[in-house]
Order: structure tokens, then C-alpha cells, then sequence
């Protein structure tokens, strides 16, 4: 953390009237709504009714935010995939459906913000390398998790490219849907991807969990 020299009060209160969870959400609200080019201090100064050297409270440099803005979107859209590919499960149809909660609770995964950093690598060779790292550590914990359940080395992998793949194509794509309608397909996409009929006590547990996430969105 960059301190500001000791009397520059104006300053002082400047820092006071912001905060590091200010700056990062509203950069990142800001690279969802209208793209990484205006993530610009000046501009987000002026949003946040800041002086543009309170950033340096935060933040060493706008390189610094780039890279809290990445860890982030790792944190939030990758680390939620990884942990449910890597709990138990009995069947592969229960653990496809453990994955499925990323997609139906947007706590789990953050869809406009994994798009908005699609598009940002684009643009950006060491982003795009970022964003190149975390699909194959998604695709590596899919896969394992096809392994853990009897699939061999080859099936597994094209099983969860296609899980993967299908779903972050259908964000990119930008296919609404209503969670009620998407549930009803929840049994024919499991066996799709898994191979087995999945289980009427299977289908209702995650439909039990879906019915709670979607009874906490606002309509």
C-alpha cells in the first residue's frame, strides 16, 4: 500500500470516502458494463466522488487492479467449478449435478463476468493466457472427476469438454433461458453427459437446491 505523505488532509478524506472493495467492484461492474478501456482511475474517480490518488491507497498501479480484477474471476468463476467436480459422489450422475449447481447459482459462477474477461483477452495476450490457464483447470478437474467414475482416460476428456464447452458456449452465446424450463431438461442433459439415467432421488435433491436459488433472485 502506497501511503500519502504525512498533513495532505484533503487526501486523507479523499481515502476515508472510498474503499478497496469500491475501487474493485465498480472496476469490475464497469469491464461487465462497458469494457476494459474504461477502467480508467480518472473515470472511476469521478464515480466514486474520489480524488484520483485515492486509488493509490489501494492499489500500487492499474496494473495491480488488472491483476485483483483476474484473481478475482478466478476466485469467483473457477475455485466454485474445481470443489464441486471434487466432491464426493456416488454415481456420475450425482457428480455432474454437483457441477450444475455452478449454473443455476450465479453466487457460484458469475456468467457476464466471465464474458466480460473472455472479451477483455481478446484483446490482451497475458490475459489471454489467464484466461487460457483457468479453462484447463476447469476442463483438468472435469475430467478427473469423469476418471473418478470408471470413464477411461479418453472418454473422460471429451465427456468434459463437452459438459464444459456447452455450457460456457451457451453463456457466450448469450441464450436465455428460464431456470423452471431449464430444470425440466436437467434429467436429458445428465444423461447426455454422463451416460446413465440419473436417479429420481438425484434429480430431486438438485432440484431442491435450484428451487432455493431461485427463490432468493428478485423477479
Amino acid at each position: 500500500m502506497v501511503k500519502l505523505a504525512a498533513g495532505s488532509t484533503e487526501e486523507l478524506a479523499a481515502q476515508g470516502r472510498s474503499t478497496r472493495e469500491d475501487w474493485l467492484n465498480l472496476a469490475l461492474q464497469t469491464l461487465i458494463k462497458d469494457g476494459i478501456d474504461r477502467v480508467k482511475i480518472q473515470i472511476m474517480a469521478k464515480q466514486l466522488n474520489v480524488s484520483r490518488s485515492s486509488f493509490y491507497w489501494f492499489f500500487k498501479s492499474p496494473q495491480d487492479l488488472y491483476e485483483q480484477m483476474l484473481d478475482h474471476w478466478l476466485t469467483k468463476n473457477t475455485g466454485p467449478i474445481i470443489q464441486r467436480a471434487l466432491r464426493p459422489a456416488d454415481t456420475i450422475s450425482e457428480a455432474i449435478l454437483n457441477v450444475f449447481e455452478c449454473w443455476v447459482d450465479e453466487d457460484l459462477f458469475d456468467p457476464p463476468l466471465d464474458i466480460a474477461v473472455r472479451l477483455w483477452a481478446r484483446r490482451d495476450p497475458t490475459i489471454l493466457k489467464v484466461v487460457a490457464s483457468a479453462d484447463q483447470q476447469r476442463l483438468d478437474a472435469l475430467t478427473r472427476m469423469f476418471q473418478r467414475h470408471g470413464f477411461v482416460e479418453e472418454d473422460a476428456l471429451v465427456r468434459a469438454r463437452v459438459l464444459y464447452f456447452t455450457q460456457i458456449g451457451q453463456y457466450t452465446l448469450d441464450i436465455r433461458e428460464d431456470l423452471s424450463l431449464r430444470m425440466t431438461r436437467a434429467r436429458a442433459f445428465v444423461r447426455a453427459f454422463g451416460g446413465q439415467e440419473p436417479t429420481e432421488a438425484e434429480l430431486e435433491s438438485f432440484g431442491l437446491l435450484a428451487a432455493a436459488r431461485a427463490s432468493r433472485t428478485p423477479t
